[in-house]
């Protein structure tokens, strides 16, 4: 299994890049960063800088869309970036959530989001498309671009399954997990896609510690991704027996709350999610609960395993995964 970081925006770039070069030192294969370029700092600077300062981290967005920014604009830095860092750079697409809903926007649909990806390596690659109804080609660019795309629903699934590298699954519940890749690979499946080398990423905040100091670290994390959570399971868990009743019960609680939108904050209204739901959601507690539920994990099909590095004591945890984790990993051989 890979290892991986990701940074919110909001730590000092200094510090980032302090962090980057011990996650580097320590065992871990990736960083990654949001890009949600009103509520943090821009992205793509970042990652150009990280890449300096480090020698083996592979660098990307988790994630960026098809909204933000021009398309050839998009692929140039993406090109730019893979010749700066001697071709360590992946792409994380998602349809957009915070960036563009900061702006006053909707998010992309699923076909443009697979429209952008397919844009973005073919442009990468130095091959031409048509945009805008003008050819353009990045005459100088001839590398690729390993692309992720983050999924929930059936259809941004089925499109990770057939068009991507990758799925980016943002929670690190079991039951959850298994669904949503098995409906990813399903469908690339059916599409004549071989699926044995198809990644998957479970992306989700990690604690060592105690349990009870973790859960309220990691509790702003069930009010980021409960909106979607909750709507995949009421729309299409229901005729699903074997659903947890963690998760039904989650369901229902969310129906007599008061959420803020995603894009003005992470954080709930009361009642806050339970403590089965955090745990659930999450990477907390000791080491061997880390380990326990990451060997289930790599069961399910998971092949990475993406720290949110976003709830405090960041230098010990990045030391505790390098200490006590990683290595759990290294020495079967399951790197």
């Amino acid at each position: 299994m890979e290892f991986g970081i990701t940074f919110k925006g909001d730590i000092a770039p200094e510090r980032t890049i302090a962090l980057c070069r011990q996650a580097e030192k320590v065992g871990f294969n990736y960083a990654w960063f949001f890009d949600s370029h009103v509520m943090a700092q821009e992205c793509f600077c970042m990652i150009a800088a990280c890449a300096r300062e480090t020698k083996r981290l592979r660098l990307g967005p988790c994630v960026t869309n098809p909204q933000v920014r021009d398309w050839t604009l998009a692929a140039s830095i993406f090109a730019t970036l893979s010749r700066f860092s001697n071709h360590r750079i992946d792409a994380g697409i998602g349809r957009g959530e915070s960036s563009v809903r900061a702006l006053g926007r909707k998010p992309a649909s699923v076909k443009t989001m697979v429209e952008f990806a397919e844009s973005l390596r073919a442009m990468v690659r130095g091959d031409g498309i048509t945009y805008r109804r003008r050819e353009v080609r990045l005459t100088w660019s001839n590398t690729s671009l390993p692309i992720w795309i983050a999924a929930y629903g059936p259809k941004a699934l089925g499109a990770a399954g057939i068009y991507s590298d990758g799925l980016i699954v943002q929670l690190a519940d079991p039951w959850l997990v298994r669904w949503l890749v098995e409906l990813a690979k399903n469908a690339g499946a059916s599409a004549g896609r071989d699926m044995t080398k198809f990644r998957v990423m479970v992306a989700a905040p990690a604690w060592v510690g105690d349990i009870e100091i973790a859960r309220t670290r990691a509790r702003w994390f069930p009010a980021m991704v409960g909106r979607h959570v909750a709507d995949l399971v009421e729309r299409y868990g229901k005729d699903k027996p074997t659903i947890p009743k963690h998760l039904v019960d989650y369901v229902e609680e969310r129906k007599a709350r008061n959420y803020v939108k995603h894009a003005e904050s992470l954080v709930e209204s009361s009642p806050s999610p339970s403590n089965e739901i955090v745990d659930s959601f999450g990477m907390l507690g000791p080491p061997e609960s880390h380990v326990d539920k990451l060997r289930e994990l790599q069961q399910i099909g998971v092949t990475q395993f993406n720290v949110y590095l976003m709830c405090g004591e960041e230098e010990r945890q990045i030391a505790e995964y390098g200490d006590h984790i990683i290595p759990k990993f290294r020495s079967r051989g399951a790197a």
